[in-house]
């Protein structure tokens, strides 16, 4: 199990953020082996499939610049032509070579962790200049996983390359035979058959250390549980900081809310422990609208700053407890409520009209009609 800096188990898995922020500086698997065995496949079959075109064009070469006159060897003009004449050719004939390794060395790198340009990777990092940090890292896993690499490259492609030469003694053989014509295009099908083969012999190399790479790569992402913790903790908020702002809202919600209560018709009450305040605007053709609510020691503020301000208080429990619980703040009442409310405002409206002496006191409100639904029964 890896271990972190402080000494602590990675037992964790990486998460979604630690996954992001490594690709983000670079931190990805890759497989030199895998990059060299599609290099070096990509570059023998292009010498298989374009041998001989490059060999004829190395047999153009040789014609051209061995069968000069005399009159062109002694004009020096001459020299820079049949240069430029003779890269022509030669450039023709590994052209097919030379595209197939661009496109492996393109395509190998991204065969494992995908495609990636990353600005962090390339940022020097002064901290790797440490003799210390360097000493830590040739006695790592990693160096020597690099060194049993290597000596199992040395080896499988020793043991290919004998085959390979045993097999292919009697074609060396026969070369230095044959014309040079054919030569040059039997040459160059066994270096491109031998070197193939020995291609081959990385795929086991290769096979093993994509694997290795993956492990290796997760292990270093691993976290430990505190890690865990504090990613949360980074990305959620810390409690104490989110309880906090709650706080901070609650506070500036009950403020405004006590700033409106001296624009409400009336209050209603439970007649202690809830109190709600409605205000209703003819002249905008809506609804009633709730200003402020509140339980316990927020119904007592209201209550009083109603009484300060002269706002009618009526004490209606039941409907109390179903506008407190079926409005919020700012919005209108539901319409199960609507024939509730109209006889509480029209008996405020009698008995404000009552008190400066326009009108009879008017009689005391019925019990209310409240849907069973917006019901909330103490």
């Amino acid at each position: 199990m890896a271990e972190s800096d402080s000494g602590a188990d990675k037992s964790e898995e990486p998460t979604a953020k630690r996954l992001r922020e490594s690709r983000e500086k670079g931190q990805i698997a890759r497989s030199k082996e895998l990059n060299t065995l599609a290099v070096m496949l990509a570059g023998t079959g292009a010498l298989l499939a374009s041998g001989g075109s490059l060999g004829n064009a190395l047999l153009a070469i040789m014609q051209n610049n061995f069968s000069l006159t005399r009159e062109v060897v002694m004009d020096e003009n001459n020299m820079a032509i049949l240069l430029l004449a003779a890269g022509r050719i030669a450039l023709d004939g590994i052209m097919p070579l030379l595209v197939a390794l661009l496109i492996a060395s393109i395509v190998g790198p991204i065969g494992l962790g995908g495609w990636l340009f990353s600005g962090g990777a390339m940022t020097p990092k002064f901290s790797r200049m440490n003799p210390l940090s360097g000493i830590k890292r040739m006695f790592s896993l990693q160096a020597l996983a690099e060194l049993v690499k290597a000596f199992a490259k040395f080896v499988v492609i020793l043991m290919v390359a004998l085959v390979v030469l045993a097999a292919d003694k009697d074609d060396l053989l026969a070369i230095g035979y044959e014309p040079v014509e054919v030569a040059i295009i039997h040459a160059l099908e066994v270096v491109g058959w031998s070197a193939l083969w020995m291609s081959c012999g990385l795929m086991l190399i290769a096979a093993v250390d994509v694997p290795f790479q993956l492990w290796s790569n997760k292990q270093k992402l691993m976290m430990t549980k505190q890690e865990v913790r504090d990613e949360y903790k980074d990305s959620e908020g810390k409690p104490e900081v989110k309880q906090r702002i709650r706080q901070l809202q609650r506070e500036m919600t009950e403020r405004r809310m006590m700033q409106a209560v001296p624009q409400a018709d009336v209050i209603i009450t439970n007649p202690t422990h809830f109190a709600v305040a409605l205000k209703y605007d003819p002249a905008a053709g809506s609804a009633p609208m709730l200003l402020a609510k509140g339980s316990d020691f927020t119904a007592l503020k209201i209550r009083e700053i109603g009484q300060e301000h002269k706002v009618m208080l009526l004490e209606s429990p039941a409907l109390a407890r179903a506008v407190f619980y079926s409005t919020e703040l700012d919005q209108e009442i539901p319409a199960g409520l609507y024939l509730a409310v109209a006889q509480v405002l029209a008996y405020v409206y009698q008995l404000r009209q009552y008190k400066s002496g326009k009108g009879k006191r008017p009689a005391p409100l019925p019990d209310l009609p409240i849907p069973p639904d917006l019901r909330r029964d103490s």
